[in-house]
């Protein structure tokens, strides 16, 4: 998420913006970065307005106002260079049919790295590879003349882009610097200091013969394009927390074959914290449980392609990612009324999701595959071989290696602490339990949502025999189980199969023998979401002090009552409380706030 918008300035986005675009403001230009690390420094740089820091991340060298620092998460770089690999395989797919290849700095041949396929007992992890598109192309190249198309410049036949939310517009910026094969950019805000903002980041890169600043509602952008049957090829909505205001306008305004890129970050309610909400927004009830993150991007999927049904289009999940504090698909757009009919059959057959420990019923989620691997293979093998392009190359790498190994028609997982948990035993290593599955016949990945993950299509009661087969040689204290305990009745009956624990070579994936990098650590401290921006600039610090208070609340119990005056009373905040200053809790934030308000 590049931005949070200003709430202040900006009223709800779903209504309608005004219509007037912002001009660029006069600037001396200055050339880009073309360094990869992001960095954010202060200077007396030409063209720099009192308190304003230039930020570099990618090939982009971004004005940002210093005093409003929420406007740029440098942990969100793995978010726009996942974008710019992802469109860049896409725009080479869509603009091989239209004649044009396009040119990528630093790649050389395409390697294709296989992770899944072992012949004679060895891993084939490299082989050459040249996309069938440009092959087709050269095969009829004495035939038919070929356009290429390279960064940085204007490609009339090209791609239309839109940012629907672009806030200092550092992702568009981006997108023109490293993107080839683009017509286009509409990098739009409602802000009309984020659209000031964006003309003159635009002006700063040299980019403003292919970026456009818009000041305008991000769905009223979306509706009219359709209107005037003036497509975007490629949409990407990264909003402040839920992106269901503006999935009805995507899904119209999108291109036969088009792209739609869409971020979550919204995750304690897709989760399961907040069930109802979450039917509101999405259509779909979330469950609070282990495998919550991948059911989040079920979620949004099952959302994406409901709304696409209303006007006889579907989709094709290209990339679903579950990374950090957010969610974000990459999906096709298409249109046929077969299709649509066919997924209404799927809906019915496989659309509830159940969690029987704890009794409840969520849903309905998309149940198909949520990834192309052949797509997401051509997006691996165009950063194994050009690992210098960003900066955040080794994890991307990490990330789709595990993709490419899941196993694509089963929906959701168990955790493994979780089940050892349950019945009270130490737990078996990933490559025991793994191995017990295949040794039982069935098949077993990890997933990239969860580190402790298991996906298999072995039944649950196998899993159980398993866990009951680990706990005779690893006994828990049956003496200390209620009677009444889920351990207690899960260990009380006898396995019916017989697990064998020996380590199988097919058990370790070969994205954990390459020691890829799959699951990073927090790379800072607080280094989630960020505060909505405010009128003004500057941040709020009652984010960061609400968190600070209730940092382990639950772990150190308040024993003193007084001690409760330091958190809010949710009765006065309802108007209902009647204890006046009797109330044991403080009455006092709320009123701090009702007078900042007025």
């Amino acid at each position: 998420m590049d931005s949070k918008k200003e709430p202040e300035e900006s009223p709800d986005t779903t209504s309608a913006g005004a219509d007037s675009t912002t001009t660029a403001v006069p600037i001396e230009e200055t050339k880009p970065s073309s360094s990869t690390e992001s960095s954010q420094t202060s200077s007396t740089e030409p063209g720099l307005l009192p308190g304003e820091t230039v930020v570099r991340e990618g090939k982009a060298a971004i004005l940002f106002p210093s005093a409003n620092e929420v406007f740029y998460n440098p942990v969100q770089e793995f978010n726009r260079d996942l974008t710019c690999s992802v469109i860049t395989e896409f725009a080479r797919e869509q603009l091989a049919q239209r004649g044009i290849r396009i040119l990528i700095p630093g790649e050389k041949d395409r390697v294709v790295v296989q992770l899944s396929e072992e012949k004679n007992g060895k891993v084939d992890q490299e082989t050459s590879e040249q996309p069938e598109n440009e092959q087709q192309m050269e095969e009829e190249g004495d035939k038919k003349e070929f356009i290429t198309a390279s960064v940085g410049e204007r490609c009339e036949q090209g791609l239309r882009v839109l940012e629907g939310l672009a806030a200092s517009g550092l992702r568009s910026v981006r997108f023109a610097l490293e993107l080839p094969g683009l017509k286009s950019i509409t990098a739009n805000d409602y802000s009309a200091k984020a659209a000031a903002l964006i003309a003159r980041n635009a002006q700063h890169n040299n980019v403003s013969h292919i970026l456009q600043a818009s000041q305008r509602d991000a769905s009223m952008v979306m509706y009219e394009a359709r209107g005037r049957k003036e497509l975007y090829d490629v949409i990407d909505l990264d909003p402040y927390g839920s992106p269901s205001p503006f999935l009805d306008a995507a899904v119209q305004a999108v291109s036969e074959g088009g792209l739609l890129c869409i971020t979550c970050t919204d995750m304690a309610v897709m989760a399961g914290n907040s069930g109802e909400t979450c039917y509101s927004k999405y259509g779909s009830v979330s469950i609070k449980s282990k495998y919550c993150h991948e059911m989040a991007l079920r979620i949004i999927l099952h959302s994406l392609d409901q709304r696409a049904a209303v006007y006889q289009r579907y989709i094709e999940p290209l990339l679903s990612v579950s990374v950090d504090f957010y969610i974000r698909v990459f999906v096709r757009v298409k249109t046929g009324q077969v299709v649509v009919k066919n997924s209404a059959r799927l809906f019915f057959n496989k659309s509830v999701s159940a969690d029987i420990e704890h009794k409840s019923l969520g849903g309905p989620i998309w149940a198909e595959p949520i990834h192309d691997i052949t797509f997401v293979q051509k997006v691996l093998s165009a950063i194994s071989g050009n690992p210098t392009r960003f900066r955040t190359s080794k994890r991307i790498e990490g990330v789709l290696s595990m993709v490419t190994e899941e196993l694509q028609d089963i929906p959701l997982y168990y955790v493994l602490d979780h089940l050892s948990s349950t019945v009270h035993c130490n737990t078996p290593s990933m490559l025991q339990f793994r191995s017990a599955l295949l040794h039982a016949g069935y098949r077993v990945s990890l997933s990239h949502a969860c580190k402790n993950a298991v996906k298999t299509d072995a039944p649950a009661e196998v899993l159980w025999n398993i866990i009951r087969c680990w706990e005779k040689s690893n006994p828990v204290k049956r003496e200390r189980l209620s009677e009444t305990s889920p351990a207690h009745r899960i260990l009380s009956k006898e396995p019916t199969l017989q697990a064998c624990f020996e380590i199988r070579e097919d058990a370790n994936p070969q994205s954990r023998k390459r020691h890829l990098t799959r699951f990073q650590e927090n790379p800072q401290a607080n280094w989630g979401p960020k505060a909505r921006a405010k009128a003004g600039g500057g941040i709020s610090s009652e984010l960061e002090d609400k968190r600070k208070q209730f940092q382990g609340k639950r772990k150190k119990p308040i024993t003193d009552s007084s001690q409760l005056k330091s958190f809010p009373c949710k009765k006065f905040r309802k108007g209902t409380c009647t204890y006046g200053d009797k109330c044991c809790y403080s009455h006092e934030h709320e009123q701090e706030t009702e007078e900042k308000m007025d």
